[in-house]
């Protein structure tokens, strides 16, 4: 894949970051980074540039562990649904083929009547 070279500014700061991402998203991505700054300081004056770029660090350290929970969560959800169904197919399976040795020693019973 290519690389992309992409200008962005983060809190009053310019840098080159080299991703295959596309510019787009990144400058998205930079966008948002900076907007969580400007309202950690505006809620905070006191707080550094730097101080405030560890807090939206930690955000979104936070943020990334709970839908990585998250997922881990819904994949294991998922694997039991999929045993679920596998286990249940196979119950069907089992009754499908003991109604059909059923239905064979019912016709076999009504031939033995019908021939009495």
């Amino acid at each position: 894949m290519t690389k992309n070279k992409v200008h962005v500014k983060i809190g009053g700061a310019s840098y080159t970051i080299v991703t295959e991402d596309e510019a787009e998203y990144v400058e998205a991505l930079a966008d948002e980074i900076s907007e969580n700054m400007r309202a950690i300081i505006n809620s905070n004056p006191s707080l550094s540039m730097t101080q405030a770029a560890v807090l939206v660090a930690l955000d979104n350290a936070d943020a990334s562990k709970k839908a990585t929970a998250s997922a881990d969560n819904l994949r294991a959800q998922i694997k039991d649904y999929l045993e679920d169904s596998a286990r249940a197919r196979m119950e069907v399976d089992v009754a499908r083929r003991e109604v059909e040795r059923l239905n064979r020693e019912i016709s076999d019973l009504r031939d033995k009547l019908a021939a009495k």
